[in-house]
């Protein structure tokens, strides 16, 4: 890991690096402070959390993490995965997940799982993400267009219905700046790419909603300020303490009742479920980031460290206030097009942050509720890539279809456990299928075209040629066919250069065949096994004995063997039935 930080600082060899950083820097910080807010208010929490998070998470993962360029922070991934958990544990059980996912994180980093993660099925990341996309954008309808409806619980169709039933509590005010904040979103990227969309719609709806409120009688929608509250010290405010972010340990903030939630074994166990998908998630999401980044940026980045960094940010965020937090793909995407090279950007994204907290507080609690929604609906539509969704369901093999269409319902109407599970368990035994595909058996008699070029074997030995692994799912069936051969074989030649992967499935139908043609009278002779393979198969008992199982580096040697074999065969030794 501090190899990885040094190699990431040494990339700056002059000041115009170091300026193009903090330009970088503090482009992301003016993209990551709506987001950040939006994201906290999105899974139930005060906004200043997702500041805290971009904050202390944000800055310890980009100087710990494997990739230069990562920007971490809260993401729209994680919400349908904490909202449930601020509903049942509060905003104290949430930072006590973050923390046990951080721990997670770190073991997975140091256990070196990276490689292992980055290898999830494409399906299966497609599908949940689109799922989850729908999950938040449906969510934010409520804020959009200030519908009269409390806490939603329950499974989405619960949570649909009782938006549907609301619709005719509609507030105009509401929809209106949710509308124009919609709209400005959309359409500023083609105005002028400068300045980010996100800044430019945030302040558009502020001062419509401050102007509106201002100018006619009646005009009233839900602010920051209106909706969260504070007290330190005695003295109550509204929206985000102008406060740096203060120490306190996870247990001793307030739980689903309000009051401290504690700390306790069973409050750690009921949470462990919910961390290992706060981990696992993390991993997926900061890794695929830190590959795109890579493809941006051309560089490399060590996937153990980034988890080792992750794991970092979310055991110390959470001290702060900070909820779980991974690498965004959006924000480190802007990072790298505004020229950053090296974590200094995500530093002073940080830092951007911690000023806007300081000096901002008060104008920020004017941000209209509204927006927040419209916001997080332009997030939900760029996470989904609805196009690419409907090309993959359009272009892919019909097993990919079935497992990405299996990982986005499931997701959308129970949760994204469930749904990464299946998909998992499903690509996995398309794997397995497909893997035993590639297995086969066939007989070299060089008469067949695709063995012409082979010397046809002589009277009494038949030549097998084995291609593909043998494994749980493929030995048996491609080896039952070795066992039954012509009362005129002598010896069988078993040609096993193209065998991939032996396992213990494979060894035992090895044994078996082995010993099924010793009874029968019939020499074997195995050819081009790799060395792993022979030692293998030495450790089961399958060694050579003269006369009966030979050896041989190459075909024409075996054939060799073969026909000594067949010449000093005992006339009255029994044969094959």
């Amino acid at each position: 890991m501090l190899h990885a930080l040094r190699s990431s600082f040494s990339t700056h060899r002059s000041l115009r690096d170091l300026r193009a950083d903090l330009l970088a820097g503090l482009t992301v910080g003016i993209v990551a402070l709506p987001l950040s807010m939006a994201l906290a208010i999105a899974i139930g929490v005060p906004p200043q959390h997702g500041l805290y998070t971009a904050i202390i998470a944000g800055a310890l993962i980009a100087l710990t993490g494997g990739s230069a360029v990562n920007i971490s922070g809260p993401t729209a991934a994680f919400v349908v995965v904490l909202l449930p958990i601020v509903h049942t544990q509060g905003l104290g059980g949430l930072l006590i997940a973050g923390m046990l996912a951080g721990l997670l994180l770190v073991g997975m980093g140091l256990g070196r799982l990276g490689t292992l993660i980055e290898m999830v099925p494409y399906p299966v990341t497609v599908g949940f993400t689109a799922g989850i996309a729908v999950v938040i954008a449906t969510l934010q309808i409520k804020d959009l267009f200030g519908l009269d409806l409390g806490t939603l619980d329950g499974h989405f169709t619960d949570k649909l219905l009782a938006i549907l039933d609301a619709l005719p509590t509609l507030h105009w005010q509401e929809a209106l700046i949710g509308g124009v904040t919609l709209a400005v979103l959309i359409l500023w990227p083609r105005i002028d790419k400068r300045l980010p969309a996100h800044l430019v719609a945030v302040v558009v709806g502020s001062l419509l909603a401050l102007g509106a409120g201002l100018l006619i009688d009646g005009f009233r929608v839900e602010t920051i300020g209106t909706r969260f509250h504070y007290a330190i010290d005695g003295v109550v405010g509204n929206g985000i303490p102008p406060v740096l972010p203060s120490f306190a340990w996870p247990w001793q903030q307030p739980g689903p009742n309000g009051q401290p939630i504690g700390l306790s074994f069973e409050l750690i166990r009921g949470l462990l479920g919910a961390a290992l998908t706060i981990a696992v998630l993390g991993a997926l999401e900061s890794l695929l980031c830190a590959v795109v980044a890579d493809g941006m940026s051309g560089r490399r980045h060590d996937p153990n460290d980034e988890l080792i960094g992750q794991g970092i940010g979310n055991l110390v965020a959470p001290l702060f206030g900070g909820i779980p937090a991974t690498a965004a793909i959006a924000r480190t995407a802007t990072n790298v097009r505004a020229g950053g090279t090296s974590p200094v950007a995500g530093v002073v994204h940080a830092l951007f942050l911690l000023a806007a907290v300081l000096l901002l507080a008060d104008w920020l609690a004017y941000v209209p509720m509204a927006s927040m929604a419209a916001l997080l609906l332009i997030v939900a539509w760029n996470m989904s890539d609805a196009p690419h969704f409907v090309r993959t369901l359009r272009i892919a093999p019909m097993p990919d279809r079935a497992t990405l269409l299996a990982c986005f319902t499931l997701t959308v109407l129970f949760d994204m456990v469930i749904a990464v599970g299946v998909g998992m368990a499903l690509a996995s035994i398309l794997f397995i299928r497909r893997s035993i595909a590639l297995t086969g058996v066939s007989v070299i008699d060089g008469k067949r075209p695709e063995h012409a070029h082979q010397t046809p074997p002589p009277p009494g030995v038949l030549v097998y040629d084995i291609n593909g692994p043998l494994f749980f799912g493929s030995a048996q069936r491609a080896l039952k066919s070795i066992v039954v051969v012509s009362p005129e074989t002598r010896v069988v030649v078993l040609d096993m250069g193209d065998v991939t992967m032996l396992d213990m499935s494979g060894i035992v139908a090895m044994e078996s065949i082995v010993k099924d043609l010793a009874e029968r009278g019939i020499g074997l002779v195995i050819v081009n096994l790799a060395p792993r393979m022979i030692l293998k198969l030495r450790r089961a008992g399958v060694r050579r004995r003269a006369g009966s199982l030979e050896l041989a580096r190459s075909l024409e040697d075996a054939l060799v063997i073969a026909e000594r074999l067949v010449a000093g065969h005992d006339k009255n030794a029994p044969v094959a039935d």
